[in-house]
């Protein structure tokens, strides 16, 4: 257990160095997110428009420029997780594999990635959640905050499973931004009368949404979203998880060793 333990701290300071290199999404996050959020708050008109909340089965009323910011405030955050949850499991594709075959438990590297998700997403959450502070007082803004965290763990998730099907950063960019475009746009009432739809219930990011949005105006705290949130997270996880154990997968046998990987990264 204490070489498994090792070798985790090993992986997850491999996947941190990988998230920091990775400086386009960092300059998104500090430039692009912030834009987007004061540009929807500032240019949107203020008319009160209704969104319906399905912990408690009624209608709020919001101004259209505070609804806006929150649904595009998690888009932008969603589309910078899965962005870089992508090019990082991408990237290191090739060291995983020779990582696994000089005997890297995968269940330490799959562990190592999915806690770097964890920690991104949550950075992120409180930057974004910090941000819209300035221009208007959630009314649970810890809500706000977890919302915005399974958001961003449900695409991150995402990021992760279109590593294991496509190789270009390119289409991996596009696919994550029109599958987060038609989730969350769609339950956007500015955008589409019909939001309160039954449909609209089966989106990755439902509850994420939800939950962010009784969080601005609302003190009832809504259980089933944020456990349907952790639940496509967990699901997608659980998905890009499988991929990347199949990536890896090596048919050397047992006691080869790969020249070029140290020692230090032997397996328990």
């Amino acid at each position: 257990m204490k070489r498994w333990w090792g070798c985790f701290g090993t992986a997850m300071r491999f996947a941190l160095i990988e998230q920091a290199r990775n400086r386009l999404a960092l300059l998104i996050v500090l430039l692009f997110v912030p834009l987007w959020t004061t540009l929807a708050f500032e240019v949107v008109a203020q008319a009160p428009l209704r969104f319906y909340v399905r912990p408690v089965s009624r209608f709020m009323v919001l101004e259209g420029n505070v609804l806006t910011q929150i649904v595009g405030a998690l888009q932008a955050l969603a589309l910078v997780v899965a962005f870089m949850m992508f090019v990082a499991t991408a990237r290191s594709a090739h060291f995983d594999r020779r990582l696994v075959r000089s005997g890297f438990p995968r269940s330490c590297l799959a562990a190592a990635k999915c806690a770097s998700l964890v920690l991104v997403a949550a950075a992120v959450a409180v930057y974004v959640t910090a941000w819209m502070h300035l221009f208007w007082r959630p009314t649970q803004p810890v809500l706000l905050a977890a919302g915005m965290f399974t958001g961003a763990l449900i695409y991150g998730s995402i990021g992760i499973v279109l590593a294991a099907v496509v190789r270009s950063e390119l289409a991996g960019m596009f696919l994550a931004i029109m599958i987060s475009s038609i989730d969350l746009l769609l339950q956007n009432p500015l955008i589409n009368p019909q939001a309160d739809s039954a449909l609209v219930r089966y989106l990755p990011a439902h509850g994420a949404v939800q939950s962010v949005v009784t969080a601005a105006g609302l003190h009832v705290m809504p259980w089933s979203c944020l456990l349907q949130g952790f639940a496509w997270a967990l699901g997608m996880a659980g998905l890009g998880m499988a991929a990347f154990a199949l990536r890896t997968r090596t048919h050397r046998p047992a006691g080869v060793s790969v020249p070029g990987v140290q020692e230090t990264a032997s397996a328990p």
